[in-house]
């Protein structure tokens, strides 16, 4: 099985990439690439259980075996307040929503991440609580689910659309591989300051590798695990690199963005000081 860590020779170009380097200057080049914690955001792709589990109609080979790198990045992020978008699909039965290549096998009755459905459920274990479901309905429309540690969708108790994005994380729906193509995700980052994507989930060959171009297109700075991937393979890592993705794994990130938890503890507990000085 391929190691996905930058070695070997035939990797060489892809080392200036690296999110070691990167971390380093953390945005501090002068071409606009490297990574910046202050900037960063988690973006999850299609981490759904008929994607996922042992067994599921569309079960896509390796992605159970990244969930458990993927939850440590979504608890890295969590506990840093950076923001967090879980992008999903969702298929109508009749395929209208779906690129031409699977519309027959949605209208020759296959089953998959069906609205309302718990085939298109995110995998519980990445959730900030298990009870938490999607909305479909209002996913379709085109709307973000906040999502909250309490199973809430918003301390309003609705949804964000239109430009109004409450919280830290929420769920996006795509028609298409990519998640740009017809969504709401790049104002939703711009909105909260975001200018760093780092990218894990479900099958590089399409939906992550296709997010990857689309966000490069659009001048984000880009990270991508490498261990929190499915389906990544050693020229796919090698052609991203060369469009300036910092390829890296989750002990990685999880440390980088460690750092932005522990200024945020320490500002908390300054303005806590300050106001039981003030008391």
């Amino acid at each position: 099985m391929f190691d996905h860590r930058l070695t070997g020779s035939r990797r060489a170009g892809a080392r200036a990439a690296n999110l070691r380097d990167a971390i380093a200057a953390d945005g501090a080049d002068d071409n606009g690439i490297a990574p910046r914690a202050a900037g960063a955001a988690l973006v999850v792709i299609d981490v759904q259980n008929d994607f996922t589990l042992p067994g599921a109609p569309a079960e896509i080979a390796g992605t159970m075996a990244v969930v458990p790198n993927i939850a440590r990045l979504l608890a890295a992020f969590r506990a840093a307040g950076r923001p967090i978008v879980h992008v999903v699909r969702l298929y109508a039965p009749d395929g209208s929503d779906a690129e031409p290549v699977r519309r027959p096998q949605l209208r020759a009755g296959g089953h998959i991440v069906a609205p309302g459905s718990d085939g298109a459920e995110i995998v519980t274990a990445l959730k900030p609580a298990p009870e938490l479901r999607l909305d479909a309905a209002r996913l379709l429309a085109g709307e973000a689910q906040p999502l909250t540690a309490n199973g809430a969708f918003a301390a309003n108790g609705s949804f964000a659309a239109n430009g109004s994005f409450a919280g830290n994380e929420h769920v996006i729906y795509k028609p298409r591989w990519g998640a740009f193509y017809r969504t709401t995700l790049e104002p939703h980052l711009r909105h909260l300051g975001v200018d760093t994507i780092v990218l894990a989930g479900c099958n590089f060959p399409n939906c992550p590798r296709t997010t990857l171009y689309e966000a490069s297109e659009r001048d984000f700075r880009l990270a991508l695990p490498t261990d929190a991937v499915s389906g990544v393979y050693d020229r796919g890592l090698t052609e991203v690199a060369a469009i300036g993705v910092a390829l890296t794994r989750t002990d990685a990130v999880v440390g980088w963005i460690g750092g932005m938890a522990g200024e945020l503890a320490s500002d908390l507990a300054e303005d806590l000081a300050g106001d039981l000085a003030g008391d």
